[in-house]
């Protein structure tokens, strides 16, 4: 990556590409709500959602890791 993007810098890639927040939300299957808060500087992207959002607008440098799934977390379930 040449760079991380500002905020406006990554609203701007998103323009450039004819996407809407959340047409990129959709797209990576996060939050509209939390996109347009990493947008807006009110989340800044330290853990969780808010981090994974920062990681793909190119907003800051980091892994992007799957929470994984409780096994059995549905107690209906039963094996």
């Amino acid at each position: 990556m040449p760079g991380i993007r500002t905020a406006a810098q990554a609203k701007a890639w998103l323009e450039h590409q004819g996407k809407s927040v959340q047409a990129f939300a959709r797209e990576h299957g996060v939050d509209p709500a939390t996109t347009y808060q990493v947008l807006a500087g009110r989340k800044k992207g330290r853990r969780g959602e808010a981090h994974k959002v920062a990681v793909l607008l190119g907003m800051k440098q980091g892994i992007i890791v799957d929470e994984p799934e409780a096994e059995n977390s549905d107690p209906q379930v039963a094996s």
